[in-house]
């Protein structure tokens, strides 16, 4: 599929955002959840480079931007529905901001 049809299919939220699960393509581990807008979704596309959008902040980040933990796309698929993306990446570094691999630490035993 081409980007174009891709990015048609997406179905952003009533605030147009989507959200995006990303999982370290070597290992399978579930890395972070994170939300993209259609701007987001475009440069990460471009670039290879995972570019979420911020809530808090309304505006785009560069995963890594910061900290040097960038995250460079492999794949990206969307579901069933068109509502949430799937994104395989290469981690450098931590994903999560507490400087954990993961964000998905804190288990339940």
């Amino acid at each position: 599929m081409d980007i174009k049809s891709f990015m048609d299919q997406v179905a952003y939220n009533e605030k147009g955002l989507v959200p995006v699960i990303t999982q370290d393509d070597e290992t399978g581990d579930v890395l972070m959840m994170a939300w993209m807008n259609e701007e987001a979704l475009k440069k990460t596309l471009e670039t290879g480079r995972m570019t979420y959008f911020s809530r808090s902040r309304q505006s785009l980040w560069i995963k890594g931007e910061t900290s040097g933990h960038f995250q460079k796309l492999v794949t990206i698929a969307i579901d069933c529905d068109g509502d949430t993306l799937l994104a395989r990446v290469i981690q450098q570094g931590a994903a999560c901001h507490t400087g954990n691999r993961t964000c998905f630490y804190r288990k339940l035993d």
